[in-house]
């Protein structure tokens, strides 16, 4: 394979490949000779089929495999000796292919953008802060009211009294559209608690202020989203009877409740809600310092960026951005979403960055376990309740889906890595003052 450089300025390369006709037709027989013991043909016996015949009949579509196996051979040798990594798939194509016939040679160009020089960074000497917030006891009380709340009973009221927001009611209803009956809108004795927002919006209202015995007719209208087409934006019509009123009652404080939610006793239950907050917090304050360093990272480095590469990432931020701003269009119909000089400066700053982890992370020998990959499978898959097995067997046929769970991963080991040597000085702060500083990073 004979190599020509065409192109070589800044990070673009291009090369012609040719391919002699002679090494063709040479790899070919090659093909066909190593073929040959295992051809049967009618007419032949096993390994006697002659090879103009085998010419003839598998000719075209060895010389196919020969020719492409030829150009991925020569790039993988060009780049082993070039040394360069390109950025995206280089783009391959056949000069002569239009007018290319058995007995040419062929010629190919390729072009790439290479992978930039990472420049070497003195990291010993980057200083962060972290926030460190404490759990308070009145946050912990907070929470503990919370899981009384949510493990609540319901008492009867008193004969005579009034079903009021908050309280569950026990009854029997009978809906309607257009004066006949529709399925599922059918049921007795059926528990719902007044202003939790589980029925159609407007139901629940019409109930509060009524008693036991009472016979309600609640008229509402399905939602024009409403799940069922032959039920949305309708007037419907709901018989009701209410059959009991029940006052809410929140769980005791004590080691019963503490038992309902795993724990040994009350005070053991504390202590993991105060865990959990403190770990709330600290991912909070991670995030903070994690953005401080990559500002830093971002004013040490500086070294030039593929294009191509700016380009999809400028893209990707535009098109997402359009969506955060238009949250109802779901599907892509949009057009093309032009990127603004602010999404390139962003797009160019995330590939910096992403190039210098890698780097970073490559020199460290950072990597990405399999029990980290399939811990985040996991995480993932219960996104999609019901098709877990199905997420899990398009992940695994997916090396694009799989890379995309491995980035994230591998960046935050990178995080850590930088972190573990770095200075970094604690700061106690309070629980406000970590959400201004989270609210900071939205306004960046």
């Amino acid at each position: 394979m004979q190599v020509k450089e065409t192109q070589n300025e800044g990070l673009k390369r291009g090369y012609q490949f040719t391919l002699p006709a002679a090494d063709l037709a040479a790899q070919v027989d090659a093909k066909l000779k190593e073929a040959q013991p295992e051809v049967e043909m009618k007419g032949f016996r096993k390994g006697k089929v002659p090879m103009a015949l085998l010419k003839k009949q598998f000719g075209q579509r060895v010389m196919g495999d020969a020719m492409q196996e030829a150009i991925d051979q020569a790039m993988r040798e060009h780049l082993e000796k070039s040394g360069d990594r390109p950025a995206l798939q280089p783009k391959i194509e056949m000069v002569n292919g239009e007018t290319w016939k058995e007995g040419d040679d062929v010629v190919v160009d390729v072009t790439y953008e290479a992978l930039p020089a990472i420049p070497e960074v003195d990291l010993s000497g980057v200083e962060l802060e972290r926030l460190v917030v404490k759990a308070e006891d009145a946050q912990v009380d907070e929470a503990l009211e919370n899981l009384a709340k949510n493990a609540q009973s319901f008492d009867d009221k008193k004969k005579g009294a009034k079903a009021a927001k908050d309280d569950q009611i026990v009854i029997d209803f009978k809906g309607m559209v257009d004066g006949e009956a529709f399925e599922g809108g059918t049921a007795e004795d059926y528990p719902l608690v007044l202003g939790s927002g589980s029925f159609i919006p407007g139901f629940e209202d019409q109930l509060i202020g009524h008693k036991v015995g009472d016979d309600v007719e609640v008229k509402v209208q399905f939602p024009a989203d409403y799940g069922h087409p032959a039920l949305a934006g309708k007037d419907a019509v709901f018989e009701t009877k209410v059959k009991a009123i029940k006052a809410p009652k929140a769980a005791e404080l004590d080691d019963e409740l503490a038992k309902k939610f795993g724990a040994e006793s009350l005070d053991a239950l504390k202590g993991q809600i105060r865990e959990r907050l403190e770990a709330e917090l600290s991912g909070a304050s991670r995030q903070v310092m994690k953005r401080a360093l990559l500002d830093k990272l971002d004013a040490l480095v500086s070294f030039e960026l593929p294009e191509a590469l700016v380009e999809a990432e400028a893209g990707q931020i535009a098109h997402q951005l359009y969506h955060e701003e238009h949250p109802d269009d779901h599907g892509h119909n949009h057009g093309e979403i032009e990127p603004t000089d602010e999404h390139k400066k962003l797009a160019e700053r995330r590939v910096r960055l992403g190039l210098l982890l890698a780097e970073i992370g490559q020199k460290a020998e950072v990597t990405v376990s399999d029990q980290e990959m399939t811990q985040a499978v996991l995480r993932q898959a219960r996104q999609f309740p019901g098709q877990e097995r199905a997420f899990f067997e398009f992940v695994q046929q997916n090396p694009q889906a799989q890379q995309q769970l491995r980035a994230p991963i591998f960046e935050d080991k990178v995080i850590d890595h930088i972190v573990e040597g770095a200075k970094v000085k604690d700061k106690a702060v309070s629980k406000e003052d970590l959400e201004k500083a989270i609210e900071a990073l939205d306004e960046v």
